[in-house]
């Protein structure tokens, strides 16, 4: 494991948020999709989602996908900044859900945007304190939006699914070999 559980948990989060837009369905249409997610997501401690939570959370998915789009730290360090500078954060030890202590940075009974805002933001500063920005990435997929989290030992990750992306940019890569040949 490179990062704790809780910050492969917001990462997750925040690929799913990004990428939920760029599957066709919105994972933001409306309050039923947004109530939805929020369950999918196993996040703990939310209030249970309004129509004010809706907005907060579509800018925060602009944001999160310009932070994974990012070509530099020099560049994603003023978006995580920006980030943080407008959640308050109240940094508690917790143990729910079959996992020891660790620390929650959110507020309790925060509303779902300020939850993952915290959450997302400190895990996001993590990941560039640690010089890891390099593992969050768009997905190499010349026709996919998507993006990714590249966990893997040796940071070779490049699709955003190996079935689908993978397999058709493999395939085409074939096909131009053997045109060439």
């Amino acid at each position: 494991m490179i990062f704790t559980h809780d910050t492969e948990h917001a990462l997750g989060i925040m690929v799913d948020l990004v990428n939920g837009a760029a599957d066709g369905g919105d994972l933001l249409s409306d309050l039923d999709a947004l109530r939805g997610f929020v369950a999918s997501s196993r996040m703990s401690g939310v209030p249970p989602v309004e129509e004010q939570d809706l907005a907060r959370m579509r800018r925060l998915r602009g944001l999160f996908r310009e932070i994974f789009l990012a070509p530099d730290p020099a560049s994603a360090v003023p978006l995580v900044n920006g980030l943080l500078d407008r959640v308050r954060t109240t940094p508690h030890l917790t143990d729910h859900d079959g996992y020891d202590w660790h620390v929650h940075f959110f507020a309790p009974g925060s509303r779902v945007g300020e939850h993952l805002a915290v959450e997302c933001g400190m895990a996001l500063a993590y990941v560039v304190a640690a010089g890891e920005l390099d593992r969050l990435r768009p997905c190499a997929a010349e026709d996919c939006d998507r993006v990714l989290v590249d966990l893997s030992r040796n940071r070779c990750r490049r699709f955003c699914d190996s079935r689908t992306c993978g397999n058709r940019a493999h395939v085409a890569a074939y096909r131009a070999r053997r045109r060439a040949v």
